[in-house]
């Protein structure tokens, strides 16, 4: 007969407690797991996890290099971006650096950054090429143009009225003739305490900017709106001019958006004046006449047009999540209010709904600094080979 057991069973009301406890264990145990597994806040304030889930109010994490010049609209629109449907939950890491300094850096990664806004289509070129060299493939999945910007000449007002005196027109000629006026501002206003002419370019080997301006120099001395070719920028007589007019130019920034910087900050004593995108004059005319006085803007006769595309890239490693992400993103610098925002930062808007003329414009607002709606002639980009000679003819000028 079997023995019964001297352990006392469990009554319903002890099952009913057995069962909490080991309810509880596991509930702690979830908890202590999820807790442990690193995270970290996106815009939103909603918790990341390891960014490779779609937007709308799940995580993932892009990174999106652009030209310096469009930083502060890029910055507006990050923050903007977090609070919409589509932007829930996604950080966009920024990395602001020269278009010609990424196009080269970009394509030799091949991976890591999602997102690539340059000044120009003449620069995206150079990473499609540099890309399917290097990697096999097509470089961007998709592109769309942000704005436009044409480029201009950027003066101290009081230093433009005094070159103006000397000089009608500020062109690249007149440019040429003050940097190589022996005793600078004595020669040319009887201003002897205010040294030299100094002209600032951002660096053609690093910037769009710098580019532009070089191939606008070549435009001005050939008197020509078709594309340069090789034979055009190896013409003896450009040759020489270039050589004697770029080697007064002073600053060398990386990026074009940095000298403006730069220029607003230290005042007549970095920059009497740049070249630089329009833009840029807009953005900076409150900050500077409360620092060194008003800008004066002077457009070039002939000018060409900067897009600002946008290009999605194939990077290698980019998941499904993050490519959604970047489209959205993408999609929200297109949208009319990320479009209103960029022309209060002094761009021409990319979509066609968003006006940029009528009595608040800024283009109305300042026109009295020189600001104008109509750009004179617009000169086409210039072809690829031209500009590897315009930067091979820089290189060894600057290194002489």
């Amino acid at each position: 007969m079997p023995q019964s057991s001297s352990t006392p069973g469990l009554t319903p009301l002890g099952k009913v407690f057995v069962l909490l406890i080991i309810a509880a264990l596991c509930a702690g145990g979830y908890m202590l797991f999820n807790k442990q597994k690193p995270s970290s806040a996106g815009p939103s304030g909603q918790p990341e996890a390891d960014g490779s889930r779609p937007p709308g109010g799940k995580s993932a994490t892009i990174v999106f290099a652009f030209g310096s010049e469009k930083e502060r609209w890029v910055k507006w629109a990050v923050t903007a971006f977090a609070k919409t449907a589509g932007g829930g939950g996604v950080t966009v890491e920024l990395k602001p650096i020269g278009s010609l300094e990424a196009a080269r850096k970009l394509a030799a990664e091949g991976k890591g950054t999602h997102l690539w806004s340059p000044a120009s289509a003449t620069v995206r070129d150079i990473l499609a090429a540099d890309w399917q060299q290097q990697h096999g493939a097509k470089a961007i999945l998709r592109e769309e143009s942000l704005a436009l910007s044409p480029m201009v000449f950027i003066c101290w007002q009081e230093r433009y009225t005094a070159f103006a005196a000397k000089y009608p027109t500020m062109n690249f000629d007149t440019v040429a003739s003050a940097l190589n006026e022996s005793t600078g501002w004595g020669a040319i206003a009887g201003k002897p305490e205010w040294g030299f002419f100094k002209f600032g370019c951002p660096d053609p080997m690093a910037s769009n900017g710098g580019l532009t301006t070089i191939a606008l120099m070549g435009h001005h001395f050939l008197k020509k709106t078709q594309v340069l070719t090789t034979a055009d920028v190896m013409n003896a007589g450009f040759q020489e001019w270039f050589a004697k007019t770029a080697a007064g130019f002073t600053g060398m920034s990386g990026s074009t958006g940095t000298m403006m910087r730069e220029m607003v900050l230290k005042g007549p004593s970095a920059y009497d004046a740049v070249f630089a995108y329009e833009n840029l004059a807009i953005d900076y005319l409150k900050g500077a006449e409360g620092r060194w006085g008003r800008l004066q803007v002077v457009y070039p006769t002939l000018n060409m047009w900067s897009e600002h595309p946008c290009c999605l890239l194939n990077a290698e490693g980019m998941t499904t999540a993050q490519r959604d992400a970047a489209n959205a993103f993408m999609d929200f610098l297109l949208s009319p209010p990320a479009q209103r925002q960029a022309v209060e930062h002094g761009f021409r808007p990319a979509n066609p709904d968003v006006p940029m003329i009528g009595p608040d414009s800024l283009w109305t607002k300042y026109a009295d600094h020189g600001l104008q709606v109509q750009v004179p002639q617009v000169c086409a980009p210039p072809q690829a080979e031209a500009v590897l000679n315009l930067l091979t003819g820089w290189q060894r000028l600057k290194n002489r």
